[in-house]
């Protein structure tokens, strides 16, 4: 099978040759700089680049010769920008190893060690010093909500994950951006036989943390629900705008269209599941209506957390992937998640912990987790092969290859 029939079956809820796997192809299951330059050492290619794609993560690109060697199956439709020439500038990442930027990344050292990135005079991000991610410094709306929205998309520009976003999105002001969009995947899609991803975000309750403030915006939703709901339906508004230039750009060639909306803390959902389906719920259902009624692409949402109580308004929702499966929080264990929901809802990660198994454990112990775990999510189909969230820069090289080696000899 081809990885695009892989992951297609996977959704079907099919099982097929082998388990299909991710690396990279979303900026929830990717791999930090850090740890894919020890991966790439690890493996004999010591002079292979380490393109930080997604710069506020610090996120790594895999090159092909990776992705093939981990027989991995799909890919974020971003690397079709990020190969063209000019893309990179070289840099130092964390005074420790030569790496490459997006050119148009440029953030200056302070001189306590930290890093800021700052867009028309003001500092919107900040690395402190030791750290491998850049923090927000701009909440546009802590103060309280504006009494219209005509300014809400010039105050989303001054929010790190927008102002320094990844490919393809960072050429998205171009005035031929578009049409590149469809011709660059179009060829994506005729030289490689791998499901596309394509990262569009559209979140909802995460704007409202971003542009209040994670504490406001908790409170707003109890104690100003009507000033929540008249954010969300402008935000609304706006994606639709977007999914529609998607939808009409690539809508036939891209497989899975990646939403984004963290739920969850550790110990369950930020919200009651009745404030989810009263305020998020119906809106997110627009979102993937929209994508089912003028696309082929199939709406994969990534929510960290313990979301158990969430998890059938999401289906409801529209919703048909669920990454990237935070099983170390409370309700979240695989065996619970897949009798309950395995027939609806396709897993995408939870293949092993990376808060403990991954960074810390031996060799044995990794390859004896990821057994487990695919004993009990792959059957019936219905799963892709990640992990809980991004491979982290303290996971050492050789827990990765043996995490791979464990899931390609699963039951070969």
């Amino acid at each position: 099978m081809t990885g695009r029939e892989r992951i297609r079956s996977a959704v079907q809820h099919k099982e097929s040759d082998r388990t299909p796997i991710d690396l990279g192809a979303t900026p929830s299951s990717g791999i930090s700089a850090t740890a894919y330059k020890n991966l790439v050492d690890a493996l004999g290619k010591t002079n292979a680049p380490v393109r930080v794609y997604d710069v506020v993560q610090e996120l790594a690109e895999p090159e092909e010769w990776m992705i093939d060697h981990f027989g991995v199956d799909v890919i974020d439709i971003g690397r079709s920008f990020t190969s063209l020439p000019g893309y990179w500038r070289e840099t130092l990442l964390n005074d420790s190893f030569a790496a490459f930027y997006p050119k148009q990344f440029t953030p200056e050292r302070c001189p306590d060690g930290s890093l800021v990135a700052a867009k028309n005079g003001e500092v919107l991000a900040r690395k402190p010093a030791g750290a491998t991610f850049f923090d927000q410094t701009v909440f546009p709306y802590v103060d309280g909500y504006p009494t219209d929205y005509t300014d809400l998309q010039t105050n989303m520009g001054r929010v790190l994950w927008s102002a320094f976003v990844h490919a393809p999105w960072d050429a998205s002001g171009e005035t031929d951006f578009w049409h590149r969009l469809r011709s660059e995947t179009l060829a994506l899609r005729e030289r490689t036989d791998k499901a596309l991803v394509v990262v569009v975000g559209c979140n909802l309750f995460e704007w409202g943390t971003f542009l209040r403030r994670i504490d406001n915006f908790l409170m707003d939703i109890y104690t100003e629900p009507e000033a929540v709901e008249g954010l969300l339906d402008r935000l609304v508004e706006m994606h639709l705008g977007m999914l529609e230039k998607v939808c009409n750009a690539v809508g036939d060639l891209v497989d899975v269209v990646r939403f984004g909306d963290d739920l969850g803390m550790d110990s369950g959902p930020f919200m009651s599941a009745e404030h989810y389906r009263r305020l998020f719920m119906p809106r997110h259902k627009q979102l993937t209506d929209y994508v089912h009624e003028h696309s082929q692409m199939i709406p994969f949402l990534h929510s960290c957390g313990s979301i158990y109580e969430l998890i059938p308004s999401l289906i409801e929702a529209g919703f048909e992937i669920l990454n990237p499966l935070q099983t170390n929080c409370v309700n979240m264990e695989p065996e619970r998640l897949k009798h309950e929901f395995g027939s609806e809802m396709t897993f995408w990660g939870g293949g092993i912990d990376t808060r403990s198994t991954l960074n810390t454990g031996s060799v044995t112990e990794v390859r004896d987790e990821v057994k487990q775990r695919l004993d009990i999510l792959l059957p019936g189909g219905g799963y892709v092969f990640n992990t809980v969230h991004n491979i982290l820069a303290d996971v050492p090289p050789q827990n990765i290859i043996a995490m791979f080696e464990a899931v390609h000899e699963y039951r070969s």
